[in-house]
């Protein structure tokens, strides 16, 4: 009668290709090294995700949300314009506006939530109402806001939820559309409303 000989329990399981996903350590000493260099990228999910060039329009919003919000929250938050969030679940976004609590002094990494995020699509649009929306509502961040250059409306999504059905596991419960002819003001700063119109390049 013969043995049957299972393998030693140290041999690692056979596995075909998969994609690899990078440590926050690994993402940045790769761009210490100069790989990403020309071009944007962020860590999404574990993975480097390298976002389109910039075209006019899309350079043209971004600057107009970051001086109107500069304005909205003078001198009570720190408005950042793509600069990362440190906010677990293996990412480090770079939103093209991200309102974060306290003063660049009080910080020595990278913010771990936000009070404000807007992200400005065009190209962008479908992963920043997916993966992105998903990522933003599982860190708890209340206000989420797309500058939708296709359609040009604001997005504005907030009540984050649970929902396992989704990329990182939660959803934003409300998502209201605005129009140029209308305003909305930041969950943080209720009192002062911002024109979409002014928001749209």
């Amino acid at each position: 009668m013969s043995a049957v000989l299972s393998p030693p329990l140290s041999t690692p399981p056979a596995v075909g290709p998969h994609p690899r996903k990078w440590t926050r350590e690994e993402y940045y000493r790769l761009a210490e090294l100069g790989f990403f260099q020309g071009q944007r990228a962020e860590r999404i999910g574990g993975y480097i995700m390298v976002m389109s060039p910039q075209n006019w329009p899309h350079t043209n919003s971004t600057c107009r949300a970051d001086e109107l919000l500069r304005v909205v929250f003078t001198a009570t938050a720190w408005v950042r314009t793509q600069m990362p969030l440190a906010l677990g679940l293996s990412s480090d976004p770079e939103p093209d506006v991200s309102v974060v609590p306290g003063r660049i002094e009080n910080y020595t990494d990278h913010p771990t939530t936000a009070l404000l995020v807007v992200e400005v699509s065009d190209t962008s649009l479908a992963f920043d109402r997916g993966d992105k929306a998903s990522l933003y509502a599982a860190a708890g961040i209340a206000d989420y806001w797309i500058v939708n250059l296709n359609e040009r409306q604001l997005e504005v999504h907030r009540d984050p939820q649970p929902d396992p059905t989704q990329p990182f596991g939660a959803r934003y419960a409300q998502v209201t559309i605005l129009g140029p002819g209308a305003s909305v003001a930041p969950l943080a700063m209720p009192q002062t409303p911002v024109a979409v119109a002014d928001l749209l390049a």
